[in-house]
């Protein structure tokens, strides 16, 4: 740690429960004391989750971080029942004034509140203040709110414990994650958060990297008596500042950060001129170059914190494109291009939102597609330049109401790839070209089929059907397996596709050896347990057939999880098989999905003598292929997703 005393003075955190417990735990490992003095008990803490999140082997480091996520989720976020019905009430108030046309912040107008009130109650013929929400839309509200939760806190997560954050001292990304699961709803009048308490149902806070990177540089800068880079031109607003800074509370320095921030320059109107230039920040050079640059600019970039800067100065180099602002200056922030000289690590746009941050705007994909074709390792880029290109196209179309075509439609619902977006989350594009879409419209378009020839639950399948879009269990499955004619499957359109797939072995791969190599030539990752897997499976050395489909434990009927035992018991009643382990391996190589699925075989042992099985997954945009324990009374999950053999009827 940079500030050892730090986490001592905010938290006394070298007393803590969780402190002692690390150093019992390092103790035993290690067979030596650590040192009673704060800072080095704090280290040894602080260091347990260095060693999750800088584990080289990426499977390891999933685990580690799933596993401190459950955690974090299970201490920190709502339960269902903790939810207040007023807040589920006011959930649906604003989903309806959205239906409307309304921006769900305009209900804090109360005359806008008024007009939607007096909307509900024409539609719904009850006042809102005695509408009961039927159960099944309560419990939806509710599950949206956790997993909204839930997501918002691993958005803080992922990007605190990722390479780009590295720059900032250990106690300060504790301290700032520590903190921002004590704010609630954010409080815009006062720049600040309302305090979080057991029942608060908000999600966590926005996450604005360079609101952030404002705050911990600043912080930096006063923890080392060294002045404030802070200068701003309305005086009260300088005092404001200070006196928050002076008090090191982390909500009321972020709350002003994420209003300043916001209050910055992002020229949307000035986004179709391009014409501009690259300028190019040199490994070694000075930081604060850079941030000048930035400064007057909402670009969501940790990098115009003058601290954050000259950490990635200190390896690499940052090209950064500024168009023409209206005096024709060069001076417009729209991309950044980091390089260390032999490979490109990031590509960042301008446009973000309070989820997703840092994206190309529609204009600028062809500037920054010629400058990454000019730098080293920029060819690694090419897909997902030629995504951004493409939904960039597919954008302005939507904007002129012009239909779309089914190939456009399968890139625009990602049916066949994963839409390749250059910053952080799902490109804000993607959602707003959706949310205005029909998806029941569209799947007739994208299946080539009358909307009659689609089936939307079991009882509506017949000789005619194209298409099933509806609950999916193993009931459903008896009857779909008998109608060769569905051809596509899908849970909802466009986001759950069922999977049902005949699985044609390579008859060219005959050995683990050679499997290893195939994987390895697709870039397939290969974890150490699977590759155990591997080399104890045997391979039929001839082309096979294998009919496979997966379950989800609730979709077979066991909604509370089950054993390995009970979930293939429960499997063999409805016919279906265990699969040879061969499937594993040929089903990562032909198929690019990236969701987990575990292969339901007969175990096999494992170095540490554990009984596994294969797991298909990805790391981003990798393909992997795992191998993971399974043992006859080990405990899933209902969402764990199995997939099993089944034999067609002969016609």
């Amino acid at each position: 740690m940079e500030n050892p005393n730090f986490l001592k003075q905010k938290y006394d955190l070298h007393n803590a429960p969780e402190v002692e417990a690390a150093a019992k735990r390092a103790e035993i490992r290690s067979g030596e004391k650590v040192p009673q003095n704060p800072a080095d008990r704090i280290q040894n803490y602080l260091d347990r989750f260095k060693e999750i999140t800088d584990r080289e082997d990426p499977e390891k480091r999933e685990h580690g971080i799933d596993a401190l996520k459950r955690l974090l989720h299970s201490k920190f976020v709502i339960k269902p029942e903790k939810i207040s019905k007023d807040y589920i009430k006011n959930i649906l108030l604003g989903n309806f004034a959205e239906m409307k046309g309304y921006d769900r912040d305009k209900l804090r107008m109360p005359e806008i509140k008024e007009q939607i009130l007096k909307m509900f109650e024409s539609e719904t013929h009850h006042s809102f203040e005695s509408y009961w929400v039927p159960k099944e839309q309560n419990d939806q509200i509710a599950d949206q709110t956790v997993q909204d939760q839930s997501a918002s806190m691993d958005r803080w997560l992922d990007y605190l414990t990722r390479p780009e954050a590295a720059n900032y001292p250990d106690e300060f990304r504790y301290w700032a994650f520590a903190e921002m699961l004590k704010l609630g709803a954010q409080d815009r009048d006062r720049k600040d958060f309302n305090k979080r308490v057991e029942g608060t149902a908000a999600p966590f806070p926005e996450l604005n990297q360079q609101a952030l990177a404002l705050v911990l540089d600043e912080m930096g800068r006063k923890r080392k008596d060294r002045p404030s880079r802070m200068n701003l031109a309305d005086e009260a607003k300088q005092t404001e500042f200070k006196k928050r800074l002076q008090s090191e509370n982390f909500g009321k320095l972020y709350g002003w950060a994420l209003d300043h921030v916001n209050s910055l320059k992002l020229p949307k109107e000035r986004l179709p001129i391009t014409e501009g230039e690259w300028k190019k920040f040199t490994k070694g050079s000075t930081p604060k170059e850079l941030a000048d640059s930035l400064q007057g600019f909402n670009t969501g970039w940790c990098i115009a914190g003058e601290g954050t800067a000259g950490s990635y100065l200190d390896h690499s180099d940052i090209w950064i494109y500024f168009s023409q602002d209206e005096d024709g200056e060069n001076s417009i922030p729209r991309a950044a291009v980091v390089s260390d000289g032999s490979k490109v690590s990031e590509v960042r746009g301008i446009i973000q939102n309070e989820k997703v941050k840092q994206h190309l705007d529609d204009y600028i994909a062809p500037v920054v597609e010629e400058k990454l074709n000019s730098l080293p390792g920029g060819e690694t880029w090419k897909n997902g330049m030629e995504h951004m290109k493409k939904l960039a196209e597919i954008h302005f179309k939507h904007l002129q109401k012009q239909p779309l075509d089914k190939d456009e439609l399968i890139f625009l619902y990602e049916l066949d790839n994963t839409i390749q977006s250059m910053g952080y989350g799902q490109d804000p594009r993607i959602k707003e070209i959706r949310d205005q879409r029909k998806p029941k419209a569209d799947a007739s378009i994208v299946f080539e089929c009358a909307s009659e020839e689609i089936a939307w639950n079991s009882e509506e399948i017949s000789e005619k059907t194209k298409a099933y879009i509806g609950p999916w269990n193993l009931e459903t499955f008896q009857i779909v397996k008998n109608y060769p004619n569905i051809k596509h499957l899908y849970e909802s359109f466009p986001d759950k596709k069922i999977f049902l797939q005949t699985l044609e072995t390579d008859s060219s791969i005959n050995s683990p050896e050679e499997a290893e190599e195939i994987l390895k030539n697709k870039n397939i990752y290969l974890s150490d347990y699977g590759n155990d897997l591997l080399h104890k499976t045997e391979f039929s050395q001839v082309k096979e057939k294998y009919d496979l489909v997966r379950f989800t434990v609730s979709q077979m009927g066991l909604q509370r999880g089950a054993t390995t035992d009970e979930i293939y018991k429960k499997a063999q009643d409805f016919g279906l098989e265990l699969c040879p382990a061969e499937v594993g391996p040929h089903l990562r190589l032909q198929y690019s999905g990236k969701e987990w699925m575990l292969i339901a075989m007969k175990q096999i042992t494992v170095r540490g003598g554990l009984p596994s099985v294969f797991r298909l997954g990805s790391d981003g945009d990798e393909l992997e292929l795992y191998g993971n324990s399974a043992e006859p009374g080990h405990e899933w999950g209902d969402d764990r997703g199995f997939v099993f053999r089944f034999r067609k009827l002969e016609t």
